[in-house]
């Protein structure tokens, strides 16, 4: 809170008031923690003191959820936009990096490509849909 220097009997002394709660005083004095008991009218403090409950988590909370591996690849979609191509049809076996769609997002075309190589097993999406960011667009095998 404050700081003041104290000379007492030639001694000099750094005293730091660090609280004041009813008519006790935290005082540091070289260093030295002390408590002071304060004799006559205290002032009181208009601001309030912020008192927290502690942060309870839920059951599993902050827990990383895996989803079980259905052995198909999911081809999402990277940004909300429309579809306006579709590259490939069910059944088509296509390679890791392969174009399969342009959708436009953001006035842009983009491209979507998939990761992972396989066969088309469903598509989801067709051309004209509005779709938001992680929807599935095409699943593969």
């Amino acid at each position: 809170m404050k700081k003041y220097k104290f000379t007492i009997s030639g001694t000099e002394y750094d005293v730091h008031l660090k609280d004041i709660e009813d008519n006790v005083a935290e005082v540091d004095v070289n260093g030295t923690i002390y408590e002071v008991q304060i004799h006559g009218e205290v002032k009181t403090s208009k601001t309030p003191k912020l008192i927290r409950k502690p942060v309870e988590q839920m059951p599993g909370e902050g827990q990383i959820k895996k989803s079980a591996s259905t052995g198909k690849h999911k081809v999402t979609a990277p940004l909300p936009g429309t579809i306006l191509k579709i590259n490939v049809s069910v059944g088509d076996v296509v390679t890791e990096g392969q174009n399969l769609m342009v959708m436009e997002a953001m006035k842009m075309e983009n491209q979507v490509q998939t990761t992972k190589g396989g066969e088309v097993t469903a598509i989801k999406v067709n051309v004209g849909d509005s779709v938001l960011q992680d929807d599935l667009l095409i699943e593969i095998a």
